[in-house]
């Protein structure tokens, strides 16, 4: 399975990426497809043993749209391209819109004598007078031929049986125009429709190009971070500081940062210390102190003194690539509530061809009104209605929304979690590396008939092979104190209980009470009331047994992460029930639960069942978020209607939980919720409009209020109506751009 991303252009409404996406779909090999009309992309997953990429292209330029391939090259020449080619599509409708103006002003002007009829006399030279028709027909006619793709795109969705914007804007004009060249060439007796025809054809395009000036500026969020990248970077070679371009940094190159100057890849600084503006991440404000080994972000800012670092990152492994390429996917995808919009979208060009021709056999043979009068109607009712609003209502204010949450260190990995997230009211809190550092360290030895140290050595050597953060801190303990580290043998992992090793002669358990008692240990009875005060105090007791007897006990304690408190108070506050979930004992868990103000507490759960937890609340008929570090409690985060992923520095655990807090602070949860919350505001009022519009134009045009007062809606005016619909949902959305995190 492959899954490829194909910028389209030539869209011109939700209509037509509907029916890219149908005929995508349609085609055999393809797994899915979905086509996103806000960002004129395509991501498409397919069978490379059934299709070749070539082959999709080919099913949407058969459509009348252009395919090109996202480029597979670093991030900042794929969003360079496909700026290209955007702005190509801009400036192709600008020249359209100005020779379109143009060519349209001569015929209004021609036309004026009979449009005023007795109102206003206008006097032309006989010269002009004589060859009015010709002229008016000339002229309209190089207006329709300079916009010739809203008809040849037009009558190919109707012949595809996919109708589409184009679709009703060919039948529209087209049927005025026609009318107009058989009145013309006195075929038929009626008044021209020429300045009818250019007019709608030139604000149509008008507004193709305000909506696409609009559109540009909702990705301004991706080409921002596209211009945290510097261009070049200086090397350390042969002794010599070298220049070369960004895209020739390869892993392992030493870097040289100097004050002032962008850090240009990731990496860990080998030599040398300083203060880094880290905010265009983290979004916090106060540069971060880094020393050696101490990794570093590419683009963040260097602020005073030069050090050197070594690359570990580069291309499109850097955290910048990432998130970059996190805020695109999320961008490109639709959220559960579009799908209303998009359902509509897909048989409203349809309804709407039904509605006018109803509306034209309905006034021209029922009522028995002039053919001019029908095909106004007609006219104006296929002109009016478009689906364009309803399609850019959803993925315009997520495209912003996306794009703010990056600015402030939140990553939404699609928008579905986006409209989700504020729908929670049920928090469950992983307890290490989420509410504590996840930094443990030891801080009292208990021996039973040994000494502390032989203890520690015994405890260490068992611990040494483990990867458990409360392993490694009795062996950092060990090594501080110049204790040696003994290989052991027969090593094995209890999860969820500890570890058993051999050593020399010695059988050795380093755990919890339950794997003490599950191997029928000895002497326990002595570390029970001990154990108790211990875990009162917020510490985790780790048992040593040797051949069945117990021989110590060590305690350790994991601190509480600065704002873990003042965030889940203040969720409390707002109403969110909090949950800690963990493995520690009941006494451990509750104590730590207390200090951030937590009141329930689900402990003794194995890093397996946390999953069940979260499913078990969610039977309950609750929307629940899971807040964990993104790897160990992976299956818990995808089980959560809303995984919130912890990130730390370049760690970020982007490839699990929908949403990524950059930075440690679990205060951010409320910022991400507050974001989630006005950006489906956002997306209710374009949406009301935009079917509000339609609700209420449509009728009008199909000549609702002519016998009530006599108005008949002017087929040029619902031209004007259609493309301010379209423009206003997306200035709607762009007001997004000016939202800040209530502090």
């Amino acid at each position: 399975m492959k899954k490829e991303t194909i910028f389209i252009s030539g869209m011109d409404c939700a209509a037509c990426a509907l029916n890219i996406e149908r005929k995508l779909k349609k085609t055999e090999g393809v797994l899915s497809a979905n086509v996103n009309f806000a960002t004129n992309k395509a991501t498409v997953e397919f069978d490379e043993t059934k299709i070749i990429f070539s082959n999709l292209k080919s099913v949407i330029t058969s459509l009348g749209y252009g395919a090109i391939e996202k480029s597979n090259d670093q991030a900042s020449n794929s969003i360079d391209r496909e700026k290209q080619e955007r702005e190509k599509e801009i400036s192709v409708l600008k020249d359209r819109v100005l020779y379109s103006i143009l060519l349209t002003f001569p015929v209004i002007l021609l036309a004026l004598p009979e449009m005023l009829g007795s109102l206003v006399t206008i006097e032309y030279p006989d010269s002009i007078i004589r060859h009015s028709e010709i002229i008016q027909f000339f002229l309209s006619t190089l207006v329709l031929f300079i916009n010739r793709d809203f008809f040849t795109k037009g009558f190919r969705g109707l012949i595809n049986r996919a109708p589409g914007m184009d679709s009703l804007v060919a039948l529209g004009v087209g049927t005025a125009y026609v009318y107009s060249v058989l009145v013309s060439f006195e075929l038929i007796e009626g008044s021209m429709y020429f300045e009818t025809a250019a007019l709608l054809v030139t604000f149509i395009v008008l507004g193709k190009y305000l909506e696409a000036l609009a559109k540009g500026k909702t990705s301004e969020a991706i080409k921002r971070l596209m211009g945290l990248q510097p261009k070049t970077a200086i090397i350390y070679r042969n002794g010599k500081e070298v220049e070369i371009p960004i895209d020739q940094v390869s892993v392992g190159d030493i870097i040289v940062v100097k004050p002032g100057s962008k850090i240009p890849v990731d990496g860990v600084i080998v030599e040398g210390e300083s203060s880094i503006d880290e905010s265009s991440f983290t979004g916090e404000s106060m540069p971060v102190h880094k020393r050696k080994n101490d990794s570093v972000i590419g683009a963040t800012i260097n602020k005073t003194g030069s050090f050197m670092f070594k690359a570990t990152k580069v291309g499109s492994e850097t955290m910048l690539a990432q998130i970059i390429k996190l805020v695109e996917d999320a961008q490109g995808s639709k959220a559960p509530i579009q799908r209303l919009a998009d359902q509509v979208a897909g048989y409203f060009v349809q309804v709407v061809i039904v509605l006018a021709l109803f509306s034209f056999i309905y006034w021209y043979f029922h009522v028995g009104q002039s053919f001019l009068f029908s095909i106004t109607i007609l006219v104006s009712t296929l002109i009016i209605a478009c689906p364009c609003a309803m399609g850019l209502a959803t993925p315009t204010a997520v495209m912003i929304g996306t794009g703010k949450g990056a600015e402030n260190g939140i990553l939404f990995k699609n928008a579905e979690s986006l409209e989700l997230l504020h729908k929670v009211k049920t928090i469950v809190f992983d307890k290490t590396g989420t509410i504590t550092k996840g930094e443990a360290v030891v801080t009292d030895i208990f021996s039973f008939g040994i000494s502390e140290q032989l203890l520690l050595q015994v405890a260490a050597s068992v611990e040494n092979k483990s990867e458990h953060h409360l392993a490694q801190a009795v062996v950092k303990k060990a090594k501080e104190q110049g204790t040696r580290i003994i290989n052991v043998s027969s090593f094995k992992a209890i999860p969820g209980h500890g570890v058993s090793a051999t050593l020399g002669k010695l059988s050795v358990l380093a755990g919890n009470l339950a794997l003490m008692r599950q191997e029928s240990v000895k002497g326990l009875s002595i570390a029970v009331d001990r154990m108790a005060t211990l875990e009162s105090d917020g510490k985790t007791v780790i048992l040593i047994s040797a051949n069945s007897k117990l021989i110590g006990m060590i305690a350790i304690a994991d601190t509480i992460k600065e704002n873990a408190k003042e965030a889940i108070l203040r969720l409390n506050s707002l109403g969110y029930e909090t949950i800690m979930i963990t493995g520690d004992n009941e006494r451990t868990a509750n104590a730590i639960a207390k200090q951030v103000g937590i009141s329930t507490v689900l402990a003794h759960v194995l890093p397996q069942d946390k999953a069940a937890e979260v499913k078990k609340l969610q039977s309950n008929g609750r929307k629940v978020a899971f807040v964990g570090d993104g790897i160990n409690d992976a299956p818990a985060l995808a089980q959560s209607d809303v995984g919130i992923a912890i990130g730390s520095g370049t760690d970020v655990a982007i490839e699990s939980g929908s949403v990524v807090l950059v930075k440690n602070d679990l205060r951010n949860i409320f910022k991400a919720i507050e974001l989630s919350k006005y950006t489906l505001g956002k997306i209710k009022q374009n949406l009301f409009w935009a079917f509000f519009y339609n609700s209420v134009g449509i009728p009008i045009a199909m000549g609702l209020l002519y016998p009530i007062n006599g108005f008949l809606l002017n087929p040029v005016v619902a031209g004007a109506a259609m493309a301010f619909s379209s423009i206003s949902v997306v200035c709607n959305s762009l007001v997004m751009r000016g939202w800040k995190p209530k502090k």
